[in-house]
């Protein structure tokens, strides 16, 4: 029996979905939706510190922030600077719903990573985004690290934890508070999930902004005190210092 009424003509077809630029608008030329021209004017991320991808002025740099104190996490990958039209992207992403405009910078992010685990970057055990506080998340109705960690996990194949850590506190937002207060912020505020094991995995933190890097830290020192090998941070996008021209 058929399940479909007999038509001669093509209803559709996946591959010939012509797709259109989420940013201009005009017809996209393949098939993520993001033409050449609007893909090319997005602040890609530059030179950076090897370590937390804080934008610098020349390559194979490190920040004097992990000279002086290096980080818990190995490494922080991120395919582009805070800045317009990303910054609005996230924007509308986390704050509005609008999840095609995630979607979008995830797939991006995949194939940045793709070609780093081709390159020089080992490909972790587990992806693990970083959690949310409940609060926010029944305000929010959804955990935009979770979602972006979800894509990286189909695109490349990568297992995804989403338990394995939890938001003990609910410390607020930190928009407002520079580095000393987000670390005060959130000590005590992150914990693993009962009767779970990290000792020796190599694990990627999966957030959607880094800009102090204090959420990284606490959950990286948290991970390597219970036995991590490594872990690295991936994110959609590095703030740059105050008054830094990206």
């Amino acid at each position: 029996m058929r399940c479909q009424p007999r038509y001669p003509g093509q209803v559709y077809i996946w591959l010939k979905n012509k797709q259109f630029c989420l940013l201009c608008n005009e017809a996209a030329d393949g098939v993520t939706p993001l033409c050449t021209a609007c893909e090319t004017e997005l602040p890609w991320l530059g030179d950076h510190c090897l370590t937390c991808a804080l934008p610098l002025p020349a390559p194979g740099l490190m920040c004097g922030q992990c000279l002086k104190h290096p980080p818990a996490f190995e490494r922080v990958v991120a395919p582009w600077t805070y800045s317009f039209p990303i910054d609005s992207l996230i924007t509308r992403f986390k704050h509005s719903a609008n999840w095609p405009f995630g979607r979008l910078l995830g797939e991006l992010l995949a194939q940045a990573l793709q070609h780093r685990f081709e390159d020089d970057l080992p490909r972790p055990d587990s992806l693990v985004p970083v959690p949310l506080a409940t609060r926010r998340l029944r305000e929010r109705g959804f955990n935009q690290a979770a979602m972006v960690a979800r894509w990286l996990s189909t695109r490349l194949d990568l297992p995804c934890d989403e338990r394995l850590l939890l938001r003990t506190q609910d410390t607020g937002t930190q928009q407002a508070l520079n580095a000393n207060e987000r670390r005060k912020n959130l000590r005590d505020a992150f914990a693993l999930a009962p009767q779970t094991s990290v000792k020796g995995l190599h694990l990627a933190l999966v957030d959607d902004v880094l800009t102090t890097g204090a959420t990284a830290q606490a959950l990286a020192h948290l991970l390597m005190d219970a036995g991590a090998a490594r872990v690295d941070v991936y994110c959609l996008a590095r703030t740059p210092k105050p008054g830094y021209a990206a």
